[in-house]
């Protein structure tokens, strides 16, 4: 118990207990008998650790801490012995609009730099990401080759209406992250605090490894959507990572 004691006092994170296991309903014997035996200052920095009480966390690091409970147990584990810790993140994919529904990650899908971030639309072993918010952004590509599109600027909502008006819905594993919204929350122009095609969630949820994630763009119009138009989606928030 001595251990798991020093576990926490050198962890980084806020919301500890929740990786361990413990809250203030569920504390052994065990390790109440141990916290007694430390010095009263160490007790009670151990006690602030397992509370919560130390320096709060911001952002979307703030979010992941409150959600510790959902994560697998394998993941809980390795990030509180100290062998994974919280990293910002992108997970992103482009995607060619040539028809009314745009599914940007698929399972053929392979990593590759300029083009999307994670194979097979699953995040690696190990890394869960706690969805925070979600980047949609356009644009036309020169042509269809892989390079074009690499090279493509990628730009905002408010010149693409035909995708603008249509919608956006993010699941993973078959659960409903986000539930079919439209895509013009995705419209920031004027907007001089947030990112170009930025919509941050008020209720952020995680994805774990080894699960599919699916976003699918729906359109009601093709009109003057012009030929190789592409979609950039973006899955922002913090990530597990070595």
């Amino acid at each position: 118990m001595f251990g798991e004691i020093e576990t926490i006092e050198k962890s980084e994170f806020n919301n500890v207990g929740a990786l361990l296991g413990i809250d203030g309903s569920d504390v052994s014997n065990e390790l109440l008998g141990a916290l007694k035996a430390l010095p009263p200052i160490r007790r009670q920095m151990v006690i602030n650790k397992l509370a919560g009480q130390g320096m709060s966390s911001r952002g979307s690091r703030a979010e992941m801490e409150k959600h510790f409970k959902e994560l697998p147990a394998h993941i809980k584990a390795e990030l509180a012995k100290g062998n994974l810790r919280l990293a910002d993140a992108l997970i992103y994919s482009i995607k060619p609009v040539t028809s009314k529904t745009i599914k940007m990650f698929e399972t053929q899908d392979d990593k590759e730099i300029g083009l999307r971030n994670i194979s097979n639309a699953k995040l690696p072993k190990n890394q869960a990401l706690l969805v925070s918010g979600i980047v949609l952004l356009a644009g036309v590509s020169a042509d269809a080759t892989k390079d074009a599109i690499m090279a493509t600027a990628y730009g905002k909502m408010e010149d693409f209406p035909a995708i603008a008006n249509g919608e956006s819905n993010l699941k993973a594993n078959k659960k409903i992250i986000m539930p079919e919204t439209s895509n013009n929350f995705f419209k920031t122009l004027g907007l001089n605090t947030v990112p170009v095609g930025y919509y941050k969630l008020s209720n952020p949820r995680s994805i774990h490894d080894d699960i599919q994630i699916e976003y699918t763009v729906e359109l009601g119009t093709m009109l003057n959507i012009a030929p190789n138009t592409q979609l950039f989606v973006g899955l922002h928030g913090t990530i597990t990572t070595p």
